[in-house]
């Protein structure tokens, strides 16, 4: 094992501060062998992981609004197959007449999709507000009390492991390269250059509502009696099935869980809404 240290110099012009290092130990295993190898020269610079390795991690600084417009889209696109399949399923039970269910279909599908539209915009901008807000309280702080905030952030910092040399260091340099940023991402989790969108959001649940009721109604529109019933709960169970398979894989998340809820959930909306409809059309005959 041979070790090799890496030394952070303290700030300039304070010659008495001791210097943190951090020391590591190299291991390398060899095919047959399962114990420490020694190595017989340092860690060489060409040995060390290159930025980008793990290329299938998100690192992009924009993933917060991506994934905020993913989740407006996925809740849109589920939300308007689930609730206009249920609409148009219990119009159809309780009636066969085609004007009747298209025309409480189109009702469904506009104020659906105008309201989650309205529902995204008005939420994302509440939570925009507030990042504002904290981003406004914690620039504040930093000109009104910049020491008190200093060792705040080298509490937070070991808090998270490193010791009370190293965590004083990464405080300090991140303060004097932008102090805002630095107590943003470790105190609130915010990055001040990537705050929601309720325009994006609003945008891409409109949209995905609307494609996703635009396939129960014109399902349940181009088939007659006897086939619309039984070909809008199989079109709408494979719509559902690829919805949460896309989501799950968009997020990097196991995909049977996901399939199996979009898809419970939806089949038991239409269940019931079908359920329904036969009874009230039953007894108003």
């Amino acid at each position: 094992m041979r070790p090799f240290a890496v030394e952070f110099p303290g700030p300039p012009g304070n010659s008495t501060r001791p210097q943190a290092s951090l020391t590591f130990v190299v291991r390398r295993s060899t095919p047959g062998h399962h114990g420490p190898v020694s190595t017989s020269s340092p860690t060489r610079a060409e040995d060390v992981p290159e930025p980008g390795q793990h290329a299938h991690e998100p690192h992009d600084d924009s993933i917060s609004g991506r994934l905020n417009a993913l989740r407006a889209a996925v809740l849109g696109a589920n939300d308007g197959i689930v609730s206009v399949a249920g609409l148009v399923m219990g119009v159809a039970g309780a009636t066969t007449d085609r004007h009747t269910i298209l025309v409480a279909g189109t009702a469904g599908l506009v104020a659906g999709a105008l309201s989650m539209a309205v529902g995204e915009y008005v939420s994302v901008s509440t939570q925009r507000d507030t990042e504002k807000a904290l981003v406004a309280k914690e620039t504040r702080e930093l000109r009104e009390e910049p020491e008190e905030e200093l060792a705040e952030l080298i509490e937070l910092y070991r808090q998270k492991g490193l010791d009370d040399d190293l965590a004083r260091e990464v405080a300090v340099q991140l303060t004097a390269k932008d102090a805002l940023r630095a107590h943003l991402d470790v105190e609130l989790g915010i990055d001040p250059d990537d705050l929601t969108s309720p325009w994006q959001a609003a945008a891409a649940s409109m949209v995905s509502f609307t494609v996703g009721a635009l396939l129960p109604l014109l399902t349940i529109l181009l088939f007659g009696p006897g086939l619309r019933a039984v070909v809008t709960v199989a079109a709408v169970t494979v719509a559902l099935a690829l919805t949460g398979l896309l989501s799950a894989r968009a997020g990097d998340a196991p995909a049977r869980p996901a399939v199996a809820r979009v898809v419970g959930g939806g089949l038991l909306a239409m269940a019931v809404t079908y359920a329904i409809g036969s009874l009230i059309g039953t007894g108003m005959a």
